[in-house]
């Protein structure tokens, strides 16, 4: 223990560095044990809205949107999620899966609906950027 403590008094950045990876290790664990959300890969995304008859919600900006979508999503940024939750009512009980760029604002947005009552909500890991990367169809006409 000793060797240890003189170990961090000579070398307290690489100490420090080593506490706070940990500590976002741990809190990374900890969110996704309390996660009541699912999280989906876009493959698992098009078998769910294969045979669930699932919807998907894209949370991103108008201008990230025009640019391409998933055919047949609905969009909704976040920043109107709130406001337009009453639309969405009757999919309370259908598997949900919402999409962002990369992954990031779809967590909020997957809270926000479980927060509502929806009950299967799924995030789908890595947003458009994994979409793309599977190669999977991307629409890219502009929705009127």
């Amino acid at each position: 223990m000793e060797r240890i403590l003189e170990f961090a008094g000579n070398h307290w950045m690489l100490a420090g560095g080593l506490l706070i990876v940990t500590l976002l290790l741990v809190q990374d664990i900890f969110d996704s044990l309390t996660r009541r959300y699912r999280t989906t890969t876009p493959n698992g995304a098009v078998a769910l809205l294969n045979s669930d008859d699932a919807i998907i919600i894209d949370v991103r900006e108008t201008a990230e949107f025009a640019k391409g979508h998933i055919e047949n999503a609905l969009h909704i940024p976040l920043s109107s999620l709130d406001g337009k939750l009453f639309e969405l009512e009757p999919h309370k009980q259908t598997p949900v899966i919402i999409t962002c760029q990369q992954g990031t604002r779809s967590a909020s947005a997957c809270k926000k609906l479980h927060k509502a009552g929806f009950t299967q909500v799924y995030d789908m890991k890595g947003g458009m950027l994994a979409w793309e990367d599977a190669k999977l169809p991307i629409n890219r006409k502009r929705k009127k």
